[in-house]
């Protein structure tokens, strides 16, 4: 049975211990709760793949059976910045709300899920399938010294996974790609008094920026998602007032939907930049394609079940921003992401988590990974 003192004990005692990323060093949390987990007899192993930057993967035997599930939040937290009214580090508790930094995102639901396993330890439950815990690091920043190694070195190879890191009992069963990337575009100088002598590059990435933000992308509709979006993250350029700018560059942020290809958007704005510019360059930072998986695959259904049983409402979402589930579409691994922390709360400050939602959380949790069944239509149909 999920104990709710323990809980909240627990959550406070995570959200106590500073894992910001950056700078980046999840090892005291990650040594907390492997102890934590350790004393509930439970293997654990430690996987580091720079220093200071542990992910703690622990294994809970079900009966004799090959399939495993994956449950995994992360240890990081984006920085506390200054505009924190209480101690970010605190953990008090207000008005039945735990407040500090990763109360939401997402210490809250690290503490939701080794209860639930402390639970099923306590109980002497054994469950149809094995029970892999990852928490990763680098979340906040990418994951790649978090979830991305794990899953291509082959450490992580579950059958299904729940990753959970959302709010409010949301069950993301869809979520937008996203394109990062910088443009170098280049010019020729020449003195401001006469900038017909010079090539600007300035008005070149003008240009292209207003010619990309009124093409209109080709997209299909999906009821959980909104329209592709486009944002110009930074802009730099030139080196003097009086003096034509020969380079400049700028970094934009695309979202888009599933059935929409990264590389017809990028063959957009190499057109739109061949039309205006002789020189320039397009370096890519990251590409994660989108990601949808089946409302009626086992995942949804026993999450839902499990949510309704605890007099919970289900609530299908899709994600705007990108979340870790696509890496694991990457490995044809179906993925859901749900959570139990508190909408609007996630990277602001005097973020909190409701109390009732930590506690109903456990027990939806508890719930879901009591009943879950690997179904045969799961292995027959591809779902992604």
């Amino acid at each position: 049975m999920i104990n709710k003192k323990r809980l909240i004990k627990l959550a406070q005692k995570l959200i106590k211990i500073d894992s910001e990323n950056p700078p980046g060093n999840e090892t005291p949390i990650a040594d907390f709760l492997r102890g934590y987990i350790k004393g509930l007899g439970i293997r654990t192993r430690i996987y580091a793949f720079k220093k200071k930057r542990p992910n703690l993967v622990a294994y809970l035997e079900g009966k004799k059976n090959k399939r495993s599930l994956l449950i995994t939040p992360h240890l990081d937290t984006v920085p506390a910045g200054k505009s924190w009214g209480l101690d970010p580090l605190a953990a008090k508790i207000i008005d039945n709300k735990i407040y500090g930094l990763g109360a939401t995102d997402c210490k809250g639901n690290i503490a939701c899920a080794v209860e639930a396993i402390n639970s099923l330890v306590e109980d002497k439950k054994v469950l149809a399938y094995n029970l892999i815990f990852a928490a990763t690091a680098d979340e906040e920043c990418g994951s790649a010294l978090g979830l991305i190694p794990l899953l291509d070195k082959g450490i992580l190879r579950p059958d299904a996974a729940l990753v959970l890191d959302a709010d409010d009992f949301e069950i993301i069963v869809t979520q937008k790609g996203l394109i990062h990337l910088k443009v170098k575009i280049e010019g020729r100088r020449a003195h401001g008094a006469y900038p017909y002598l010079g090539v600007n590059a300035i008005d070149i990435a003008l240009e292209v920026i207003s010619r990309i933000k009124h093409h209109k992308f080709p997209y299909r509709k999906n009821k959980y998602l909104k329209a592709p979006t486009l944002n110009v993250g930074t802009f730099r350029g030139g080196d003097k007032v009086n003096v034509v700018a020969d380079w400049c560059e700028f970094e934009l942020d695309f979202r888009f939907l599933p059935g929409t290809r990264a590389g017809d958007i990028l063959d957009v704005l190499r057109a739109a930049l061949s039309k205006h510019a002789k020189k320039f360059k397009i370096e890519i930072q990251g590409i994660q394609q989108p990601y949808a998986i089946s409302e009626k695959h086992p995942l949804v259904s026993y999450l839902k079940k499990a949510m309704r049983s605890c007099s919970v409402n289900p609530r299908l979402k899709g994600s705007e921003g990108a979340t870790v589930i696509t890496f694991f579409q990457d490995k044809n691994i179906p993925a859901i992401a749900s959570g139990f922390g508190s909408a609007g709360c996630a990277h602001s400050s005097n973020e909190y988590a409701k109390i009732a939602n930590l506690y109903k959380g456990a027990q939806v949790l508890e719930k879901f990974l009591t009943s879950y069944k690997f179904q045969q239509f799961y292995f027959n149909k591809k779902e992604q």
